[in-house]
């Protein structure tokens, strides 16, 4: 039996206090990693608008899989100092 593989998702690391577009146009948001503590909130928008918005409280080392389509942009707003690596397509 052959295990058919996956697609194979890119990887944007933010590690500042930043807006990073990080796809224009139409994505998917596969999910993202907790690298350090997360200092601030984290945005998730897209050309529509916000998506979410995820409190400093999230443990390190914590994934979180989210696995939605995005219209536009997948754009992430870091308001304190982070670091995070998302996930998309």
């Amino acid at each position: 039996m052959k295990l058919s593989e996956g697609p194979r998702y890119n990887s944007t690391r933010i590690t500042t206090a930043t807006t990073t577009v990080v796809k224009s146009g139409t994505g998917t948001l596969h999910g993202f990693f907790i690298n350090v503590a997360v200092a601030a909130t984290i945005t998730f928008n897209d050309a529509i608008g916000t998506k979410w918005v995820l409190p400093a409280s999230f443990p390190v080392g914590c994934y979180v899989g989210i696995d939605a389509g995005f219209a536009g942009k997948i754009e992430v707003v870091t308001a304190g100092a982070s670091d995070i690596t998302i996930l998309w397509l």
